[in-house]
């Protein structure tokens, strides 16, 4: 017997397919860098759906790249050892025996996500930095106090990641780099992320957060900006209103957009198949930050 509310969810569905046929063409074959981190990592459902969004972008004809953070784990299993968890302006003071439980805690996530993607029919590699000497890093400081091995990033070398890509692989990179002297540093995903998707030529990065967006008030949850470009990006940052994680953050993501990246979002990694509702609808969620204004911006807005 005839459905017409069946009829009209399958033609809601196919409409939805319409409307990301033009998002489709144009990143088809681009490569777009996903920053994976808090919250999105620690709930199995979402996680499940981060990786399903980054499948299916890599199904449709994307070049998806994954570089994942591990705070929150990180800082759990130095709490199981009995050892302190420190930080200096955001940033975690690494020691020695920081140093190696990031490290083995970073391993752990990386391999984790391989499997995760592996599992849904796409090939995945995780690598770190270290891997085909991709992160170089030389010590990061925050003023003058050393904070351990912490790095900042000298220079990537895209050379391993442009051959997983070029053989199917979703490369998956967590943050450690070495230095001239080969000694291991933990790096912010952040800069990572930045660094890798300015270094490829990233169509796309995207950070997977713990809030909603940019905020032209963050006291005021109806500012939520959509589009941000980079003349009204600085503005803000001078403004004053901008503050704790996000300045850093907003300022990583005005270094891609200079750097060469075309856009760069910043979404509310907790909310369902966020990627997928940023890059394949009309109207998207969260803030992409861009270079400038565009006549494709005012046909298709906001990809």
């Amino acid at each position: 017997m005839f459905n017409m509310e069946h009829m009209d969810q399958i033609l809601l569905k196919a409409q939805t397919l319409i409307e990301a046929l033009p998002y489709i063409q144009k990143f088809n074959n681009k490569k777009v860098v996903v920053k994976y981190g808090g919250s999105a990592m620690l709930d199995e459902n979402l996680q499940s759906n981060v990786i399903k969004d980054v499948a299916l972008l890599k199904l449709v004809g994307m070049k998806p790249i994954i570089v994942h953070g591990g705070g929150k784990e990180i800082t759990g299993w130095l709490q199981k050892i009995g050892h302190e968890s420190r930080f200096e302006e955001g940033l975690r003071v690494t020691d020695d025996v920081t140093m190696e439980v990031a490290e083995m805690v970073l391993n752990k996530v990386n391999k984790n996500l391989v499997q995760m993607v592996e599992k849904l029919g796409v090939k995945a590699a995780g690598i770190s930095g270290k891997d085909g000497a991709t992160l170089k890093v030389e010590k990061r400081y925050v003023g003058d106090k050393d904070i351990g091995y912490v790095g900042n990033i000298k220079e990537v070398n895209v050379d391993l990641i442009n051959t997983l890509i070029d053989n199917d692989f979703v490369p998956i990179i967590a943050p450690i780099g070495l230095d001239d002297n080969f000694v291991s540093y933990n790096i912010n995903a952040d800069d990572v992320a930045c660094a890798v998707a300015t270094a490829v030529g990233a169509e796309k990065l995207a950070f997977l957060t713990d809030i909603e967006g940019v905020y032209a008030n963050p006291s005021d949850k109806s500012s939520l900006i959509s589009v941000l470009t980079l003349e009204k990006a600085d503005e803000l940052l001078e403004s004053g209103f901008v503050g704790g994680g996000m300045l850093p953050k907003i300022k990583n993501c005005v270094d891609a957009v200079r750097g060469g990246v075309s856009r760069v979002h910043i979404l509310d990694g907790r909310r369902p198949h966020c990627l997928l509702l940023e890059f394949f609808t009309t109207k998207g969620i969260g803030t992409a930050i861009i270079h400038k204004e565009s006549l494709f911006d005012n046909e298709v807005d906001h990809i």
